[in-house]
């Protein structure tokens, strides 16, 4: 039988470390929110695959309009031999897409590259090249998108020169001293001292920071960014990979202020753990580009298509996004106990099914305990639930359960986790 740490010998001597894991659980088959290894012990899964699960593993009817799909074709190129199934999904993301404008769709493979493409589009849109983004924001692994991303460690050591004219200014994070203002004057600032507005093409924001620390941007600092981009003709873009598909309870993150961004990416639950990325934009904006200027040859595959149109209709069959709501009123009623039962937890942020605890020595915002956010992370998957950690310093454990999650199978998870922080923050206390 063929066991982890032999698979996880197996990894170490034949693929590079720069790829990272979080566990050495080797999968053998997986269910809605449930995780086999190859040994046979049972995780379950609060990670989805990095918000790629949704719609839970092998969800039947992704699994059955995939086989139909294959039965026809696995490939043509969509810009060779094109086909139905890239077309419809497409015409169905421009109609729940956010704001009234006529849109259109580009599907491509990654979320990366989904990034680089909106760069792409808002640059030759505008005439214009350069580009702001947040710090702590996680674009992805491309140069362009590494430029953007504003964690250095480990996604940017080592790796430049970067494309230029790319600027960063505060994410606004009140937990850590960050406000709304505050972030609004250092974008007056950046125009005043370093880059004049008319030569920005787009601006790029999660609306909840993933990879960094799962932070919510205020509905109406959202709101101002509209606005200032409208009066300096700058592009919105709005990065909802992480975000996108009913995880944080509405379909787009976005969708909670109420504005309308000039171009989104999406990716991850799109197609239900199929690679399927896009930019979904306003449709004079996405036609400002030649033919031939955009696509890839495995872009918007066929099989991914054909699970995206399924995923679309389980999150509305299903009512994934109120289920969202739940999920995270759960986790958020467990971590307050939590939080009041030790002293490690800072801030707890619930967005829907987007639910995170930031652990920090005695509850201080200045006092980040990544030592401890790791050590629960690696004691829970060996009680059986896989976690994900995230923040730029390190310290935050997320909780991205399929929103297909059974109550009794979260509250088994969330139990299990509760006894993990309550006896590794016990240890700490007696050691000190």
């Amino acid at each position: 039988m063929t066991t982890n740490s032999e698979l996880q010998a197996l990894r170490d001597s034949e693929t590079p470390r720069g790829v990272g894991i979080q566990t050495a659980v080797f999968s053998d088959k997986a269910l809605n929110a449930e995780i086999w290894d190859v040994e046979g012990k049972r995780y379950i899964d609060l990670a989805a695959g990095i918000a790629v699960i949704n719609t839970g593993h092998n969800h039947p009817k992704i699994v059955a309009a995939v086989e139909r799909q294959l039965g026809r074709f696995s490939h043509t190129c969509f810009q060779v031999a094109p086909y139905d199934v890239y077309v419809q999904l497409a015409r169905r993301l421009n109609k729940v897409a956010p704001g009234s404008s006529p849109k259109k769709t580009i599907f491509l493979t990654t979320g990366a590259e989904a990034v680089e493409n909106a760069v792409k589009i808002a640059r030759k849109c505008t005439g214009r090249s350069g580009v702001i983004a947040f710090s702590g924001a996680f674009h992805g692994r491309t140069m362009m998108a590494m430029a953007l991303t504003g964690k250095v460690v480990p996604y940017k050591a080592g790796f430049g020169p970067f494309p230029p004219e790319v600027f960063h200014i505060p994410y606004p994070i009140d937990y850590h001293g960050i406000s709304m203002d505050d972030s609004l004057r250092a974008l007056d600032k950046l125009f005043k001292s370093d880059v004049e507005p008319t030569r920005i093409a787009a601006m790029i924001i999660e609306p909840v920071q993933g990879e960094g620390g799962f932070y919510p941007a205020p509905p109406e600092f959202l709101e101002k960014l509209r606005r200032i981009c409208d009066e300096h003709g700058i592009l919105l873009i709005v990065d909802e990979i992480q975000t996108g598909f009913g995880r944080t309870g509405k379909l787009f993150a976005v969708e909670r202020a109420g504005i309308e961004p000039d171009l989104m990416t999406v990716a991850k639950s799109l197609a239900g753990g199929f690679p399927l990325s896009g930019v979904v934009g306003k449709a004079e904006i996405m036609d400002s580009v030649e033919p031939g200027g955009l696509g890839g040859t495995y872009g918007g595959s066929p099989l991914a298509c054909a699970a995206g149109l399924a995923v679309l209709d389980i999150i509305e069959e299903e009512q994934l996004c109120d289920k969202a709501c739940t999920i995270g009123e759960h986790i958020r009623d467990w971590a307050g106990q939590l939080q009041r039962d030790t002293n490690c937890i800072g801030d707890i942020r619930i967005t829907g099914a987007m639910c995170a605890i930031e652990i920090a020595a005695n509850g201080d915002a200045d006092s980040p305990d990544a030592e401890l956010t790791r050590a629960i992370a690696k004691e829970a998957a060996q009680q059986g639930v896989i976690l994900l950690t995230c923040g730029v310093r390190g310290n935050v454990i997320r909780f991205l359960p399929p929103l297909t999650i059974g109550e009794q199978l979260l509250g088994e998870a969330l139990e299990i986790v509760g006894a993990v922080v309550r006896d590794l923050a016990g240890d700490i206390r007696k050691a000190s």
